[in-house]
């Protein structure tokens, strides 16, 4: 049976993968109003991902979400919802937190990341790199027709701000791969804004990051949680870490 929490106060509800073996990778998902994508999402990983453990946050979106991951009735996804939080960054974290596996992806509930490409991250790692990024703008990634004009350059000026940060290509994506120990022994973070994978980059202990290619799909279902408002914070949120790396605060 499907693993519902409710309340962000509790720190770590107990693993469903109670029979069988442990999961090899934890996917973590931040979730708000993205009942609808719920299904595919599990689905696909399910069909890609070998003893997968899917962890949704969700901030209280009152859409059902609890309603449709009870019916899934899988009992390696498991449900914890905010209700006295909210915020993608923190929604993140509080997820790594709760993850069980050795490995964790997060990705976000749009369907805008492709599950499929979470193998070739996995292999990365293995491989010796202890950040892995599904990237846009690595050869062979791809971003969707259906972008708009507006939305191609807020891209590319969003990545400029962050390109002295790192060397990475799309430091903006929300799509990476890391170890549950590198996780653990990351400090300092203030999940202030929406791009936590640019955060854990900077102040994290990470020395070979890396990227893979993907196609990043316009969403189907629901609507974009992006703002004015939000793209202030991101500003704000760069600023911070410039500060931080320069100043070491």
């Amino acid at each position: 049976m499907t693993q519902v929490v409710a309340n962000s106060a509790v720190a770590s509800p107990a693993p469903i993968a109670a029979v069988g073996l442990s999961p090899l990778v934890s996917v973590v998902v931040p979730t708000f109003r993205e009942a609808a994508n719920i299904p595919e999402l599990v689905e696909r990983i399910e069909k890609c991902l070998e003893r997968p453990e899917l962890v949704i946050v969700d901030d209280n979106s009152n859409d059902g979400t609890e309603q449709v991951v009870a019916a899934l009735g899988r009992e390696w996804v498991r449900l914890l919802v905010r209700r006295d939080e909210r915020g993608l960054s923190s929604a993140v974290i509080a997820g790594c937190r709760l993850a069980t596996a050795p490995a964790i992806v997060v990705m976000d509930a749009d369907l805008s990341h492709p599950p499929e490409a979470i193998p070739a991250m996995l292999a990365a790692m293995k491989s010796g790199n202890d950040f892995v990024l599904g990237s846009r703008y690595v050869k062979g990634g791809t971003t969707d027709s259906a972008w708009t004009l507006f939305r191609r350059v807020n891209s590319l000026v969003a990545t400029a701000l962050a390109k002295p940060l790192t060397s990475l290509a799309d430091p903006m994506s929300g799509f990476f791969a890391m170890s549950r120990e590198h996780f653990r022994a990351t400090t300092n973070l203030n999940p202030i804004g929406y791009k936590i994978a640019l955060e854990m980059l900077v102040k994290g202990p990470f020395c070979k990051p890396a990227e893979v290619p993907i196609h990043f799909a316009d969403r189907k279902r629901g609507e974009s949680k992006l703002s004015l408002k939000e793209q202030a914070r991101y500003v704000r949120h760069v600023l911070r870490l410039y500060r931080y790396k320069a100043l070491g605060w």
